[in-house]
């Protein structure tokens, strides 16, 4: 089960990465950021009403907060990348944070076997790989590599707070309602103070151009939503090292989705690195 939701997980961020790649050619990334968790708060709000899950609320939910405030901060600087670069290069690069609640799952005792050992390492060099990642060139180039660093780092965190804000299944949604929450307030909270400074909070063609993409908006949103949800699960199910290594295989994802959609080529070491990425996986579900 754990393997399974991690996956999930992977699958899930990766399309959401894919989709707020595209919004942020077109939208500004602050906005991008606020309105598609504002949409993931409305129907969050729904469920939480529905199942009765403010019933849960305890000091556990700090970590859900914690994850609010970091998780704007990260998703802004992942987007200002993937606006700068390929979102082929991008992406992996922002699977590192996968050593911080890999760090986190050793320090409170987990211990994967020598198999799972190989499977994390394996794993990680084929994301990495994925990418293909060029660390040379224009300083246009430089400057989305240390935005993506910035946001892995961010990612990795809201990863591990994340699985320590619940325990339940209803628990989880109301950790979720409130992690969304706080992004809603912080991302909006910077979109203000960008445009106190001059900055754009609409795109050139207007509101209109933020009303035709609330579809694609909400579908980012809510993706991001639920790989925080299935990623919470796996973690809860088994070793936190093999969760949160399966759980960032999404560049994958994102990498295969430009490949169809926008129809950027894969080299040779993307071709390996994906390769690579599958062996990893297959040694840590069967490890």
């Amino acid at each position: 089960m754990t393997a399974l939701f991690a996956l999930a997980t992977s699958l899930l961020w990766g399309l959401a990465d894919f989709g707020g790649g595209l919004l942020t050619r077109r939208i500004p990334a602050l906005t991008v950021v606020v309105v598609s968790q504002l949409l993931a708060v409305a129907v969050l709000g729904t469920v939480v009403l529905a199942t009765g899950a403010w019933t849960e609320a305890g000091p556990q939910l700090w970590y859900a907060v914690g994850a609010g405030v970091v998780g704007p901060a990260a998703m802004l600087a992942f987007y200002k990348a993937l606006a700068l670069g390929p979102m082929g290069v991008v992406s992996p690069l922002g699977s590192l944070g996968v050593v911080v609640p890999v760090s986190v799952g050793l320090l409170v005792g987990d211990r994967p076997g020598l198999v799972q050992f190989a499977g994390i390492g394996v794993a990680v060099l084929g994301v990495v790989l994925a990418g293909g990642p060029e660390l040379r060139g224009a300083p246009v180039q430089r400057q989305a590599v240390l935005l993506t660093l910035v946001a892995a780092f961010g990612f990795g965190s809201v990863m591990a707070l994340i699985a320590e804000a619940s325990t339940t299944v209803t628990g989880l949604f109301l950790a979720l309602f409130v992690q969304r929450v706080t992004n809603v307030l912080v991302g909006g909270g910077a979109l203000n103070a960008s445009v106190r400074r001059g900055g754009r909070a609409l795109p050139e063609g207007g509101a209109g151009v933020v009303r035709a993409a609330l579809p694609a908006l909400a579908f980012v949103g809510l993706a991001d939503v639920a790989a925080n949800g299935t990623y919470a699960v796996a973690a809860q199910q088994g070793p936190v090292t093999v969760a949160a290594v399966l759980a960032s295989l999404y560049p994958v994802v994102t990498a295969l989705a430009a490949y169809a959609v926008l129809k950027e080529r894969l080299r040779a070491v993307q071709a390996a690195g994906a390769g690579l990425a599958l062996v990893g996986t297959v040694l840590l579900a069967t490890g």
